[in-house]
């Protein structure tokens, strides 16, 4: 950017040191607990506690000298600045969605939600408990399976959690099948999770029409898309049939915003599903990661891996919430532990958990109708000017199929130019994702750019595209879902701004977070950071 840079006004002077401002002990109490301890100063303290090879070298003497807050804030803003902020219309697996202002402002800028203990202590985190119970039973309705955790690290990992899962239920088969369709990011991670387990990865392309007797031979677990990241919607009811006549278990990644409108992973047979929580208001931040969630049928419970809330009730009638089946918790069996994800994004997990609450069952299937028409929308006119779409069947996702890898790299070049980025999917395939954000102009943006000069002589402006909006859905009907979810009364009884407010405080009054005192065990980045360093994380 050129010309001269804003001033960010309103922000106040902060003159003190930082550490002044974040560390608690005034100078004059730290040498009163030095003198008690005998000693004369930090530096002598720390000398007699570390061991020479752990002492802090001499080096960081030279560092330069320490910024203020506001010095600090200025110079990111500047940076961010420079950073050019395209419309993402990659999809597989991230995309644009609109964080409600009151769930923004009350949990995700919240101290009182983003530095409450992971509640290990059930006394002190009843509120934070009932939100990660009303995720579990968000994901439980969606997915048709009969428990869910609440949340692990990001889809990538949940979709390695599913595949040791399987391998732990399984009797000395050593192989896994992971379908071609799958997110190329689960894939590497699978890869990498696989292989010092002794695990064998296959990867194929899994259709109705593949050998099932030669496709499932060893294979204790498949793992399929759906929809797939092609965007294609397939009937997974075959295949999970046929694996299970093998012998095998099936698990379904699944996108949880198209399971208001697909029948789900449970009514199709697949013993697991798992998938990401972002599309649900947590905004897309630096990359990631998001909230994942993870379902199974009632027999594989006690494998299932992370936290999981249950409800009990006391001698007298009383409900209270806790983490059930803790023994299989990391803290608790270390190496004899189900699951290696400590970090289960419960923050980010309480966020989707709202956004459900907030736009109820309703809301979300109006939202995933208008993301999926979108995407009809923008598939119409590309028909229109000869170009191929790949996939009969799609949700958000639709792959353009240009006359070669050149024409697709300049069609990618001018949605770039435009302020688009878009997928490349090779040997000429183009695929764009829709999502909560997308507006026509967009879509005649992309338009434009794919269609490019090539195809209709004099080049095609995003003005003189002609959107004939999608009045109906194009999902098979035998894929359509029938079933009802999210019929619990907190998905129908916070939809208003204030309703969602209260609620909000209600359950934060009933936990223990820095806001208003020392965290009793243990503690995690967000309570180590100050605010100014929390403030960015929503920048654009």
């Amino acid at each position: 950017m050129q010309g001269d840079l804003p001033v960010f006004e309103g922000i106040a002077d902060d003159s003190a040191p930082f550490a002044a401002r974040h560390i608690g002990p005034s100078e004059e109490d730290q040498r009163a607990m030095l003198a008690t301890l005998g000693y004369a100063s930090a530096d002598d303290l720390m000398t007699a506690a570390l061991p020479a090879y752990a002492r802090p070298p001499a080096s960081l003497a030279a560092l330069p000298a320490p910024r203020t807050e506001r010095e600090v804030l200025d110079d990111l803003r500047r940076l961010a600045m420079a950073n050019t902020v395209s419309v993402s219309m990659i999809g597989l697996g991230y995309y644009g969605t609109i964080t409600p202002p009151v769930i923004r402002r009350n949990v995700l800028e919240n101290p009182a939600w983003y530095t409450a203990y992971t509640p290990y202590q059930p006394e002190i985190s009843q509120g934070r408990l009932e939100a990660l119970l009303n995720f579990q039973t968000m994901v439980c309705d969606l997915t048709a399976l009969d428990v869910a955790n609440a949340s692990l690290l990001d889809e990538a990992s949940a979709a390695a959690e599913a595949m040791t899962l399987t391998f732990r239920a399984s009797s000395k088969r050593t192989v896994f099948l992971a379908d071609a369709d799958c997110l190329p990011q689960t894939l590497e991670v699978l890869r990498t999770r696989a292989e010092p387990l002794g695990i064998e990865l296959r990867v194929a392309r899994i259709t109705a029409d593949t050998d099932f007797a030669s496709a499932f031979d060893g294979v204790f677990g498949v793992l399929l898309q759906y929809p797939g990241a092609s965007g294609e919607i397939r009937d997974l009811g075959p295949v999970i049939e046929a694996a299970h006549a093998a012998g095998a278990r099936v698990a379904v990644a699944a996108d949880i915003l198209a399971l208001t409108l697909l029948k789900p992973p449970g009514e199709l047979g697949a013993d697991i599903a798992l998938g990401s929580t972002q599309r649900f208001g947590v905004p897309m931040f630096y990359g990631g990661p998001h909230a994942a969630y993870l379902a199974v049928r009632d027999d594989l419970r006690r494998q299932l891996p992370g936290r999981l809330v249950g409800v009990s009730v006391d001698a007298d009638g009383n409900p209270a919430f806790r983490l059930a089946l803790q023994a299989r918790e990391q803290h608790i069996r270390r190496e004899k532990a189900t699951s290696n994800i400590c970090t289960a994004q419960v923050l980010l997990a309480v966020i989707a958990a709202m956004y459900a609450c907030y736009h109820g069952p309703d809301g979300l299937t109006a939202i995933a109708r208008r993301v999926h028409r979108h995407a009809m929308t923008l598939a119409a006119p590309l028909k229109d000017y000869g170009l191929e779409i790949s996939g009969a069947d799609a949700f958000d996702t639709i792959g353009v199929l240009l006359p070669g890898p050149t024409e697709a790299r300049a069609a990618l070049l001018r949605a770039k130019a435009a302020g688009y980025n878009l997928y490349d999917a090779g040997d000429g395939l183009v695929q764009v994702s829709c999502d909560e954000t997308t507006t026509q102009e967009q879509l005649r943006h992309v338009i434009a750019a794919l269609v490019g000069a090539s195809m209709v002589g004099t080049g095609l402006d995003a003005a003189d595209v002609r959107l004939t909006v999608a009045g109906g859905d194009s999902i098979p009907p035998a894929l359509v879902r029938t079933s009802k979810f999210l019929t619990h009364p907190t998905f129908s009884a916070h939809h208003s701004e204030t309703g969602m407010l209260r609620y909000l405080r209600r359950l934060s009054d009933m936990d223990v977070a820095l806001d208003r005192s020392m965290i009793p065990l243990g503690s995690c980045t967000m309570k180590l950071n100050a605010t100014a360093e929390m403030e960015p994380v929503t920048w654009p």
